[in-house]
């Protein structure tokens, strides 16, 4: 018996990095889960006993009400997002709404599709990403990023207060600088625009104190911990885990 047997999940964004991890590792805990992305290839080779893929726009509300009327989701992990690089003065209207439409509103729109179900069965668990880069420290050159993290912060806490008397619990997780494909990308293009890779990689190691990133299956283990009923008491928290660099 897994911490997740009898339990569905649906997780978002799971064909790389952290979602990827987290569905695996729900599934190795005996979950249903229900691994969506926009990339219907990225979800190709994500096989796995207890897992089932299909493709879900989480910045489409028909496609999102479809795949949790599919999933019928005792978990629901939000891990869709997008990084923007550049300060306030950098910042475009359409960079803005896009990543508050990806990092934000995506949330609202699952946990919005999610909660009849989980109000009917009495409980429920939400997990949203938020970040370390939010309202717990700023990052240079994050300046969208850092606010909509902000906000999931705060709906997180929204939610959590407003369900909590109905048996649903939704917490946020905030990372440090985690290793995925989306974070090597990120580093190729501060080693163009700075003329060293190597330098680019130091600068993100740099702010951690432990001297390293943290690896998607450190945080798909938190993940796991606030789906399961080991973490019943737990509701409204940002639970940090950034290598000590909010210390």
């Amino acid at each position: 018996m897994g911490r997740l047997t009898g339990k569905r999940a649906l997780v978002t964004a799971a064909g790389q990095g952290i979602g990827r991890a987290s569905a695996l590792a729900m599934a190795s805990e005996g979950a249903q889960v229900f691994a969506t992305d926009i990339n219907a290839a990225a979800l190709d080779d994500l096989i796995a006993d207890g897992i089932e893929t299909f493709v879900l726009d989480a910045r489409d509300t028909d496609s999102v009400n479809l795949g949790m009327a599919r999933a019928q989701p005792d978990v629901v992990f939000n891990c869709a997002g997008f990084v923007h690089n550049g300060t306030i003065q950098e910042a475009t209207d359409d960079d803005w709404d896009f990543a508050f439409d990806l990092n934000v509103r995506s949330m609202f729109r699952t946990i919005r599709a999610a909660l009849p179900g989980m109000v009917d069965r009495g409980s429920g668990s939400i997990v949203n990403m938020s970040s370390v880069c939010s309202s717990i420290v700023g990052a240079p050159n994050r300046f969208i990023y850092g606010t909509t993290k902000a906000a999931v912060i705060g709906m997180t806490k929204s939610v959590a207060i407003d369900y909590v008397a109905k048996g649903i619990r939704c917490n946020c997780i905030c990372p440090g600088t985690v290793e995925s494909p989306s974070w090597h990308d990120r580093v190729k293009a501060l080693g163009e625009q700075i003329g060293s890779y190597d330098a680019a990689m130091q600068q993100f190691v740099s702010r951690q104190p432990m001297g390293r990133v943290a690896k998607a299956e450190e945080v798909a283990a938190l993940v796991v911990y606030l789906s399961a009923d080991e973490s019943g008491f737990t509701t409204g928290q940002a639970h940090v885990i950034d290598g000590g660099w909010s210390s």
